[in-house]
This record gives C-alpha cells, sequence and structure tokens, in this order.
C-alpha cells in the first residue's frame, strides 16, 4: 500500500511535482511504486496553496499584453522550494548550537576501518557514526527530541512517536545544474543493530544517487539529519516544514580556525583537536531549549565514548579490539624532561608489544571471548593517551621500527600501527623468550613494518587448496555416513600450511620432505598435499584394504603412508612422505626425527662427510641452503602437543648434536576441543604451544579464518628452519 501523500512532500515535494508530471504525460514512465502512489493521488491535499478545482473551470480570460517583468519565472522545483520556504514560517523554531570535540570519533572510526578493510572491505564514514549517535541519544536519553506538533479542530496536541524514523537530507544535483535535497527515512532506526543502520543508511544514499527512491522509502520521518559540513560548512541553521520537529545540523570537521595553518607538529604539542559543531533546530511548541541542549549534551556524551557507544560499535562490527577512551592530555609544565618521560614509556610500549602482543592478537575464529586490552599494552598504563598519537617520538635503535625514515622519529600513531599490524592483527609471535638477539633481531625485521599485499594467483591458489579440502570433506561425510572418521572440518587452512611450507621447501631447492601426524585430517592430507588418489581412498572406505594389513579395524585407512612428490605453484617439486602411524597418538614424532636423520647421514655419506650435522654449533646460522636439505614436518593436535610427553622428549632432543636434523616445522592444529575436555580443563599453560619455549622455539599463532596470513607466516617458519636450524612451531 502507498504511503500517504503527506508523508512524502515536505522536502520531497519537489520530486513528487516532478514525477507526478511525468506520470500525467506517461503513466508507464514511472515505476510500479510510483504508479501506485499516484493513483489516489491528489495534488490539492497536500498543495493548500494550488488553485482549487473548481477555479481550474473558469473560462480562461483573452491574453493580454503583458508587461515585461524582471527576473526568470521560478517553476517546478524552485517554485514548490519557495512554496516549502513560505510555509516553514508558521512554525516557531528555536536552535541550539554545541560544539564536539572529534579526536575520539576519528580515531575509534580509523579502528573500525582498518578492520573492516582487512575482512569485507566495508568503510564507515563520520556520518554514519554522528547520525547513530544521535538515534541513541534521542531513544535512550532524550526521547521528546522524537515529537511532532499537531493541530486539530479541538486544539493543539502533541505526538510522541514509538520509534524514530531517520530523514537524511541529501544533496541532488538535477540535469541543469541546480540542486535540491531529498529526504529519504530509515524507518524504525532505534531498534537497529550499528552493522544494519550502515546498511540501510548506504541503500538510500545509492538509491538517490541512481533515482531509484520509491514513495515509501520518503515515509514516516519524525526526526531529520542533514550534513552541510561535506561542503565545509561550519554550522548551518536548517528551516522545519510543518510536521517536522527537530533537524539536526552537522558541520565540517576541522581545527579550530584560529589553529587552521598552524604546524601539525605544533597542533600535536599543544594537543589541538579538530572539532565539530551540531546543531538542533526544534519546533518551540512542543520542544523546550533546555531539552534540544540536553539532547546535544548527550550526543557529545556518546561521541566521547559513554555509556558504552564505541564498545558496542565494536561488538556489533566484530572488532576484536577494545575501543580507545577518551583520556585528558597528561602535560607537564616542563615540556623537556615531559618528552624525555614520555620517549622512555614509548620505548617500554614497543618493547612490551614484542613480547605481549599475541594476547590481544585476533587469534580465535570463533571469538569465543570479549577481547581485553592488556594492561602492558594500554598507553595508559604509560601515561601515554590519544593527544600523543600525533606527536613524534624516536624510534632508532627499535629493530626494524624505523622504517628508513631519516630522523628515526615517528608519531605515536604510527608506531602502534606498525607494532600492531606485526604483533596483534591474525598473527600473534612469541619469541622474546629466546636468548639469542640476532635470532630476535631477524625476526623483528621479517614481521615489523612488512608489507602483507597477495597476489591475486597465491590467492586463487588458496582458495583452490580450501575448495579441495572442504570438498573432500562434504563428500566423505555425504557419501559414508556412519563410518568413523576424523576429519578436518573447520581446520582446513592447515592444507594451506602444508602446501605453503612444501611450496617454499621445494622452491628453495631442498632434497625432501617427511611428514608425521595422527589421525584428524590424515585422509585430507594424503589426498590433496601427497597426491593420494580419490579412487584408492573411496576404495578403503568401501573396504578394499590390504589383506596382508595387520590389527584391521574401523580406521585402518588413517594408519597408512604414503610416499609422492609435491609441486609447487612454481613447479617445482620435492618428494614427499607421509609416515605411517598405526596410533591416535603422537608416536610416530621421534620416528619421523630418525627418518630425517637418516637421510641427512646417507647425504653426508654420498658427498664423503661424516654426517652434514657433524660440527655444527648450537644457533650458527648458514642462511637458506642446503646444511640440512631434509625437512622433517610434524602435524599435532593442539591436546596432543601440550599433554603427550613423546612430544616435549623430541622437542628436548632437537638441539643435541647426535639427534639433530636441522629443525623441524611444527603444525599445530588447534580446534579448542582436547578430544573429550575444553583447553581450560586440559592444562595449566596458557597456549597449548608453550611446551615449545623450553628449547627456545619461536612459536607464530594464526587465526585460521585468514588462510593468506596462514600461508605468509608458513614461508616464514620455514626460512626460520633453514636460516638458525632450530625448531619452529
Amino acid at each position: 500500500m502507498a504511503p500517504d501523500a503527506e508523508q512524502v512532500v515536505g522536502q520531497n515535494a519537489w520530486l513528487v511535482d516532478e514525477m507526478h508530471r511525468q506520470f500525467l504525460a506517461d503513466p508507464t514512465s514511472v515505476s510500479e511504486s510510483w504508479q501506485d502512489f499516484f493513483s489516489d493521488y491528489r495534488p490539492d491535499r497536500v498543495l493548500p496553496e494550488s488553485p482549487a478545482p473548481a477555479a481550474r473551470l473558469r473560462p480562461v480570460p483573452e491574453p493580454t499584453e503583458a508587461p515585461e517583468l524582471p527576473g526568470v519565472p521560478m517553476r517546478g522545483a524552485a517554485a514548490r522550494i519557495v512554496r516549502n520556504m513560505e510555509a516553514s514560517l508558521a512554525v516557531p523554531t528555536a536552535t541550539s548550537f554545541r560544539e564536539v570535540p572529534a579526536k575520539l570519533l576519528d580515531v575509534n572510526r580509523r579502528i573500525v576501518n582498518g578492520y573492516l578493510g582487512r575482512t569485507d572491505g566495508r568503510k564507515v564514514s563520520y556520518t554514519h557514526l554522528i547520525a547513530y549517535a544521535v538515534v541513541q541519544a534521542i531513544a535512550h536519553h532524550m526521547p521528546v527530541m522524537n515529537s511532532t506538533y499537531l493541530e486539530t479542530e479541538s486544539g493543539p496536541r502533541v505526538v510522541r512517536h514509538p520509534h524514530i524514523g531517520l530523514g537524511i537530507a541529501v544533496d541532488v544535483e538535477k540535469s541543469d545544474g541546480s540542486r535540491s535535497l531529498l529526504v529519504p527515512c530509515i524507518g524504525e532506526a532505534d531498534t537497529l543493530d550499528f552493522p544494519t543502520f550502515v546498511e540501510l543508511y548506504d541503500t538510500m544514499i545509492r538509491k538517490v544517487r541512481t533515482n531509484d527512491l520509491s514513495p515509501d522509502d520518503f515515509a514516516g520521518v519524525t526526526v531529520s539529519i542533514t550534513n552541510p559540513g561535506t561542503i565545509g560548512t561550519m554550522q548551518s541553521v536548517p528551516r522545519l516544514m510543518p510536521g517536522q520537529g527537530v533537524i539536526i545540523g552537522v558541520g565540517t570537521i576541522d581545527y579550530p580556525t584560529a589553529y587552521q595553518a598552524a604546524d601539525s607538529r605544533t597542533l600535536a604539542d599543544l594537543g589541538v583537536s579538530k572539532v565539530i559543531t551540531l546543531s538542533s533546530t526544534y519546533d518551540h511548541r512542543i520542544i523546550q531549549g533546555a531539552e534540544s541542549g540536553m539532547f546535544l549534551g548527550a550526543v557529545h556524551e556518546l561521541l566521547l565514548g559513554k555509556h558504552s557507544f564505541y564498545d558496542d560499535i565494536f561488538r556489533a562490527v566484530g572488532v576484536p579490539y577494545e575501543a580507545v577512551r577518551w583520556r585528558p592530555d597528561i602535560g607537564p609544565l616542563d615540556r623537556e624532561q615531559a618528552k624525555v618521560t614520555k620517549q622512555v614509556q614509548v620505548n617500554a610500549l614497543i618493547n612490551m608489544h614484542r613480547v605481549r602482543g599475541h594476547l590481544i592478537a585476533d587469534l580465535d575464529p570463533l571469538s569465543a571471548s570479549e577481547p581485553v586490552m592488556h594492561a602492558e599494552l594500554d598507553p595508559a598504563t604509560y601515561g601515554l593517551t590519544i593527544w600523543d598519537l600525533d606527536r613524534e617520538f624516536l624510534t632508532t635503535g627499535q629493530g626494524g621500527l624505523d622504517l628508513g625514515q631519516p630522523d628515526g622519529q615517528m608519531p605515536l600513531g604510527e608506531i602502534l600501527h606498525v607494532l600492531r599490524n606485526a604483533y596483534c592483527r591474525t598473527v600473534g609471535v612469541e619469541y622474546m623468550h629466546i636468548q639469542e638477539p640476532d635470532e630476535k633481531l631477524w625476526i623483528q625485521q621479517q614481521v615489523e613494518g612488512m608489507g602483507v599485499i597477495t597476489g591475486i594467483e597465491e590467492k586463487l591458489h588458496i582458495l583452490d587448496r580450501l575448495n579441495a579440502a572442504e570438498a573432500l570433506e562434504r563428500f566423505l561425510d555425504t557419501k559414508y555416513v556412519g563410518q568413523k572418521r576424523f576429519g578436518i572440518e573447520g581446520a582446513e587452512s592447515a592444507i594451506v600450511v602444508l602446501d605453503a611450507v612444501l611450496g617454499k621447501a621445494a622452491d628453495v631447492g631442498m632434497a625432501s620432505a617427511i611428514m608425521g601426524m595422527a589421525h584428524r585430517g590424515r585422509l585430507n592430507v594424503l589426498v590433496n598435499i601427497v597426491g593420494k588418489h580419490y579412487g584408492q581412498l573411496f576404495g578403503e572406505f568401501e573396504g578394499n584394504l590390504d589383506e596382508w594389513s595387520t590389527q584391521g579395524s574401523g580406521d585402518v585407512k588413517y594408519h597408512l603412508g604414503m610416499t609422492s612428490e609435491f609441486e609447487s605453484m612454481a613447479g617445482n617439486r620435492i618428494p614427499v612422505e607421509l609416515a605411517a602411524n598405526p596410533s591416535h597418538l603422537e608416536a610416530v614424532n621421534p620416528v619421523v626425527e630418525g627418518m630425517v636423520r637418516a637421510r641427512l647421514d646417507r647425504i653426508g655419506h654420498e658427498q664423503g662427510e661424516h654426517s652434514p650435522v657433524s660440527g655444527l654449533v648450537r644457533g650458527q646460522a648458514a642462511g637458506e641452503g642446503g646444511l640440512y636439505p631434509v625437512l622433517p614436518l610434524l602435524i599435532h593436535g593442539d591436546a596432543a602437543f601440550a599433554g603427550q610427553g613423546v612430544v616435549s622428549e623430541t622437542l628436548n632432543l632437537s638441539l643435541i648434536e647426535g639427534y639433530r636434523t636441522g629443525g623441524t616445522v611444527h603444525l599445530v592444529i588447534n580446534n579448542q576441543v582436547g578430544f573429550t575436555t575444553t583447553a581450560e580443563a586440559a592444562r595449566s599453560s596458557y597456549y597449548c604451544t608453550d611446551v615449545a619455549k623450553m628449547i627456545q622455539a619461536p612459536i607464530f599463532h594464526v587465526n585460521g579464518d585468514d588462510p593468506e596470513a596462514c600461508a605468509r607466516v608458513a614461508r616464514l617458519a620455514l626460512v626460520y628452519r633453514n636460516h638458525f636450524h632450530k625448531d619452529v612451531v
């Protein structure tokens, strides 16, 4: 059913007029929604200033020569604007203004957009956040602003609307170059969470730009918001049309006029914030000045983060970090002493991100717990606030953090950006427990300030590996219902990791790789990594097993090993063997290490040497090349890595000369379920990988929902192993 005509006029009346003329000339020239709207449309019902129907029946007088008048006749939309503005004079209005700091709004918006840019590519504007704050302020603090004055035969009345219909005033440039406003409506805006609000907001803007609005899109406006700040206007006093209760004006976001020519470093040193001026123009018959002022105060509080405004937005969007808090600047009178003190605190903050950054990294695909800012990673712990983000501090001597800056200085905001990109996104790195400075510096140089762009060819390759892994599991789950299965569902990125490690090993010319793993995900690895034929696998599910196999059971196919060749994206090949493992447990780990050591010894004997590992001192680096050309690659479950003694025993042998294999790459698949218990009841350590710290192995934690990061870190792990000849997890 089409909305009543009175619901879509006001500032939209010029469009209604144009569409109606178009409809009268050719009804099929407008959309079905407009045809339905005009089926019972009476212009005189909503345009009382138009000539009465009877007047249109009067005889047309003989034309007389009209005197020539100055100017150009105002017709169509221009004439409608004249009538609207004259009608607005009947509304007794007043306007309140409030200047709001935009610093926190800007900082939290950048965090949200940074996260969205790394995930689905969406973007949040200042107006999205301000409009949402307006809605929340009315809905939860000042519902009186959502009112309309009504004149009736029995006297004046006030209508208190149960929901907020937010009208968005959008500037429209017409084909003749003139400009007008359209005000589409977001209905029941107070019931929407932030992502839905942004989606509907953008939908309305898109409809305006594509001329795709229907009459329903104009219906139900109770509060309007206009944004003249997009064209640089500091503040505005809009006009209220009859039937409107309040319209909010959003001015430009900029530094106060007196500071707009100041040097940016001076502004940062003084703690001068950009500001935004909000105006509330209201019908004074139903809204009082104090109420309007309190409403703007509520918006002010929300934009400064009170009432969990940004926290709720972060949770709704899925940002896995805490929102930044509003805090006053801390600036002692002795500026030089303050600068030295803050430099010391910045150095401590840099170091703690290297040590503890993984604690706030986005590592859990399930988002099982609320994000919490660790105190040692919070700038506030060190007396640093949002006002320090634009102030420059020394980075020289802080590993790879100076990024080639000529003066060795960066603003704190950029320093935190580099650190959090390196340690707090979907990759968390534990390496500061390592005693060798060269190893720590090497890792810093590999992860701090390094680009993470993945080429389209590699993205397609990763997608192909994920599709292959999921397709196999889905087929087995559908075709062999009820058969014992140890699938890889939820951990398909493990296939991407193995593909990247073996691909890198092939590209650097390693001689071979030997893999060991238990049952979980084994069939997928056999097919999609080692190259087992589908027909052979399905035959085993049908019961066609080797008649000479012993201890046969429903999971014999999970015991089997295989030897094949793996081909990298670049076309290089490497022999790969998955060792047989007749157990759910990790007894295969020392077996794989022994197989690798035997091959290394054989290579050494063939080259006329005692062994390629003899005489090598602990921690000695030899580059990517081939002191240890055979790669041991072990795949673990999280509970097994933490709970099975054979794991720690194998790790403990890794640096002993008689057992060395040049370092093992360990892949731990953490499905957060230790077979029969949750992680909290399965171990005392924080991570399932903490046992690896006893041999000072670096540990890379990666979110399985970021397969590109999985591939990147997998290659880095192999390069570290070949460079330092140590285990890496």
